[in-house]
C-alpha cells in the first residue's frame, strides 16, 4: 500500500478533525479519503478515528501515526526543496532564526549585502528567545540561526562571528548615571529589569551576577529588549544590555562595565541534516563577511 497519501491525510486530520474538510484541503473526494483512512486502519489493525460530534477525532494510535506522518511529510518536503535548489540554487529558500536584539541592524545589513549578489534567494525570518531559536534548529524548522551565546549541544555546530559589548542601562537620574564605568559588584543592591528565562541575555546576566557574588533582585521580566529599556527609563530598575544605536533612548544612560563584558554572537546550524544549497551559500557568505569585518 502506498503510505504517502494516507500520511498526508492523517496529518491534515490531526488539525481539522473533520474528514470533509481534510479531503477538501487535500483536493480529493471525500469517499477517497474515507477509503484511505479505512485501508490504513485495516493495515494497523485498530481504528484510527472515533466519532466526535459532527466530526471525528484521532484515537491514541491515530495521533501517534499522525505525529509520525507529520515528521515524514516534513522530511519529504525538505527533500523536494533540496532537489529544486540543486537544479537552481539561486532561487532557493533560507529559513533564518535570530534573537530580537539582532534584528535591529545586524540581520538587515547581512540580508541586504547578501541579496546584492543573490537577488533571487528567498528568506523566511523567525525571531524569538535563545531557547526557542535553538529548539527550532534542533527540530529542523530553521536552517541557520544567529544567537548569543552560540549553543553548545550535540547535533549543533556554530562559529563565533563577532563580540558585542554589554553596558549597564540605568535611568538618567540614577546615582550611577554620570559614571564612566561601574563594577558589577556595585549593582548588588540594585533592582533589575531582565528578560525572561530562556533568553541569552538572561543567562549571561544571571551568570555574571553569580560570579560577582550576588543574586539579582528582579522587579520585572520581559520578552523584548525595548520593553526592558522602557522600564529602565521609567525608573523601575537597571539592566545589562548591548548599546542602543546610534545613542541611548531618552531617559536611559549606558555605563561601561569595569572590566568590560562582551557576549559572543554566533552562527549555528544542525549537523543532523544537510543544508540546502541556498542555506549553505548564505552560511559561507556570513562566515566570509565576519572575517572581512575582523
Amino acid at each position: 500500500m502506498d503510505l504517502a497519501p494516507a500520511a498526508a491525510l492523517l496529518s491534515v486530520l490531526k488539525n481539522t478533525s473533520n474528514l470533509t474538510r481534510a479531503a477538501a484541503e487535500l483536493g480529493i473526494p471525500q469517499p477517497t479519503a474515507s477509503r484511505r483512512l479505512a485501508a490504513l486502519s485495516e493495515r494497523v489493525g485498530v481504528p484510527l478515528t472515533v466519532p466526535q460530534g459532527r466530526g471525528i477525532r484521532l484515537t491514541r494510535v491515530g495521533r501517534l501515526l499522525a505525529d509520525a506522518a507529520e515528521r515524514a511529510v516534513d522530511i519529504l518536503e525538505h527533500g523536494v526543496r533540496q532537489v529544486r535548489e540543486e537544479i537552481d540554487p539561486e532561487a532557493g529558500h533560507v529559513v533564518l532564526g535570530f534573537l530580537h536584539l539582532l534584528g535591529r541592524s545586524l540581520v538587515p545589513g547581512l540580508l541586504r549585502d547578501f541579496r546584492i549578489e543573490h537577488p533571487r534567494t528567498r528568506f523566511g525570518l523567525a525571531q524569538g528567545s535563545w531557547r526557542n531559536i535553538v529548539d527550532g534548529l534542533v527540530s529542523g524548522e530553521l536552517d541557520l540561526a544567529l544567537v548569543a551565546p552560540p549553543p553548545r549541544a550535540e547535533g549543533l555546530e556554530s562559529v563565533v562571528l563577532t563580540e558585542q559589548e554589554l553596558f549597564v542601562a540605568v535611568p538618567t537620574d540614577h546615582r550611577l548615571a554620570g559614571r564612566p564605568s561601574v563594577r558589577l559588584t556595585e549593582l548588588a543592591d540594585e533592582v533589575f529589569v531582565l528578560l525572561e528565562h530562556g533568553y541569552g541575555l538572561r543567562q549571561i546576566t544571571d551568570a555574571l551576577c553569580a560570579k560577582a557574588g550576588f543574586t539579582p533582585t528582579v522587579a520585572f521580566e520581559g520578552q523584548e529588549s525595548d520593553t526592558v529599556r522602557g522600564l529602565v527609563a521609567a525608573g523601575l530598575g537597571v539592566a545589562l544590555l548591548p548599546a542602543f544605536e546610534p545613542h541611548p533612548p531618552p531617559g536611559v544612560a549606558e555605563i561601561r562595565l569595569d572590566p568590560p563584558v562582551t557576549r559572543k554572537i554566533g552562527l549555528a546550524w544542525s549537523t543532523d541534516r544537510p543544508l540546502s544549497p541556498a542555506a549553505a551559500t548564505f552560511r559561507k557568505f556570513i562566515r566570509d563577511h565576519s572575517r572581512d569585518q575582523a
